[in-house]
């Protein structure tokens, strides 16, 4: 059974900086696809970045392009996701996840079999 633990969330002001961990157990960390999502109040979960096991390629979601930044040490088995210039918009629950590396469209959760319980982010203005 895969599991996957977030931490690093927290409270934080507009134009700040946080950077979430995930933990993955498993031996073949280093395969999967991995993935951050978000979920904000009375909102739909929506995909925040990815980056594939073979080659780190990255996906990002436009509302985050040059702000986030997504990578993996594979010899932790851990995934993170460097949050700067954060806005109150960017207020969410944050999920890790890590799917099939053979996963050809990765910016959906049904991409992703394994989740986390999610770490809470909260920007003030």
């Amino acid at each position: 059974q895969v599991q996957l633990v977030e931490s690093g969330g927290g409270l934080v002001q507009a134009g700040g900086s946080l950077r979430l961990s995930c933990v993955v157990s498993g031996r073949t960390f280093s395969s999967y696809l991995m993935g951050w999502f978000r979920q904000a109040p009375e909102k739909e979960r929506q995909f925040v970045a990815a980056i594939r096991g073979t080659g780190g390629d990255t996906l990002y979601a436009d509302s985050v392009k040059g702000r986030f930044t997504i990578s993996r040490d594979n010899t932790k088995n851990t995934v993170y996701l460097q949050m700067n210039s954060l806005t109150p918009e960017d207020t969410a629950v944050y999920y890790c996840a890590a799917g099939s590396p053979f996963t050809a469209v990765i910016d959906t959760s049904a991409a992703y079999a394994y989740w986390g319980q999610g770490t809470q982010v909260t920007v003030s203005s």
